[in-house]
């Protein structure tokens, strides 16, 4: 984190509040079986979890859903799946970013079909795009329809979106939100004085700063575990108690940085494996399951925050 928002800094009104997509979103794993195909089944049940503790929508295909190793066939069924779990419980947010604008147009044509309540859309990765391509990919994407959640992670596409382009993205007819995953708060700041998106922490370290100054909310990993405290704070910090709020984000801080010791989704889904939430850890290639060490320290750190975890 490079910093946190001085205490006299308080919530300023938004366009888009927590009523547009919730202010707790989790970015669910995808479960696999040994064999490391979908695990259906346990992807609703999961999703039903969530659902009951703490979540208010969730992100299908995202970076924590190992988006980059699903084919086409296995993200959409993932896709009906969700819409059919959250109906009338909690909004679904479609993962169809890429690194390929004609892809991703076809993605969101199928999440518009599906009832996808918004799409997520990262920045094009690897193709080293200059910000008159990145402004085109997003209009291509905005043009089918379905509402459009920005998504700027450097750390894993190499390009940071600066605040000016942010701010162009936003302008763009259907683009209503961004996911932010760059920790620089004064970069967040100039995205907010420069537009009206609604903000979403994209880290989870980050959404106490991100509620500090007047944003929606976060798209969350430690939700899996924690969503209830989280709507803890979102409620506390809503109602002016910063205070209040920021001493469950203290309380939480283990979490925050236990389940990123090694590249997510690996420690999650250890997380949730070892709890029962889903039957197993396994990730694709070219990621790997924890190792013993590992998964014994995250064992320290559930155990540490009143995570149960059983016997």
């Amino acid at each position: 984190m490079s910093g946190t928002v001085p205490a006299q800094d308080t919530p300023r009104p938004r366009p888009y509040t927590a009523a547009v997509f919730g202010a707790v979103l989790t970015a669910a794993v995808t479960p696999f079986d040994r064999s490391g195909g979908v695990d259906g089944p346990a992807f609703r049940t999961l999703l039903r979890h969530l659902l009951a503790t703490g979540s208010d929508g969730i992100v299908v295909a995202g970076t924590t859903g190992e988006a980059s190793t699903l084919s086409d066939v296995e993200r959409i069924a993932l896709f009906e799946a969700a819409r059919e779990e959250t109906r009338g419980l909690g909004t679904m947010i479609a993962g169809t970013g890429s690194n390929d604008t004609a892809h991703s147009v076809h993605l969101t044509e199928v999440a518009r079909a599906i009832g996808a309540d918004a799409v997520l859309v990262v920045t094009p990765y690897y193709n080293k795009s200059p910000p008159e391509g990145i402004r085109r990919h997003v209009a291509a994407i905005a043009a089918v329809g379905v509402p459009v959640v920005l998504y700027n992670i450097p750390g894993r596409t190499a390009l940071n979106m600066a605040p000016d382009l942010i701010a162009d993205l936003g302008a763009i007819p259907g683009v209503v939100a961004l996911k932010q995953a760059n920790d620089d708060l004064s970069e967040l700041r100039r995205v907010m004085e420069l537009c009206d998106l609604a903000i979403y922490a994209g880290n989870d370290d980050m959404l106490m700063p991100v509620l500090e100054m007047g944003g929606t909310g976060v798209i969350s990993v430690a939700s899996h575990l924690v969503g209830d405290r989280m709507q803890q704070m979102v409620a506390l910090a809503s109602a002016g108690d910063l205070d209040g709020a920021r001493a469950i984000d203290a309380s939480l801080a283990g979490v925050w940085s236990g389940l990123f010791e090694v590249t997510n989704p690996i420690l999650i889904k250890a997380a949730l494996e070892m709890q029962g939430t889903i039957p197993t850890d396994v990730v694709r290639l070219p990621l790997v399951s924890a190792t013993p060490a590992e998964r014994d320290r995250l064992a320290d750190v559930l155990a540490a925050h009143g995570i149960a975890v059983p016997a």
